[in-house]
């Protein structure tokens, strides 16, 4: 499955990363749960927002940079993927 998130604000140490720079706050991103990030017992990613509040701040970081971090909303959960091959991302 896919979520699609808005990213809400963005650390300055994501300039820093070369995917992250065509990033920017505001703009929406779709995240693929793949295997082997899915977690027991419901098959959820961590970090998905699954059980959060509408209009919840949630909290990320790349794992790549760990000085890139931010926050985004949860918009959806798409049960068939179909994200674009811009501004896609996987859980880990």
């Amino acid at each position: 499955y896919c979520v699609e998130f808005q990213l809400v604000a963005l650390a300055p140490g994501c300039l820093h990363t070369r995917w992250m720079q065509q990033l920017r706050e505001g703009l929406r991103v779709c995240v693929e749960c793949q295997q082997p990030a899915l977690q027991p017992p419901g098959q959820h990613c961590h970090g998905d927002g699954t059980g959060s509040q509408l209009n919840q701040l949630l909290h990320w970081q790349a794992v790549e940079n760990h000085r890139c971090r931010g926050t985004w909303r949860r918009i959806r959960q798409l049960d068939t993927c179909s994200c674009p091959s811009v501004h896609n991302l996987l859980f880990i």
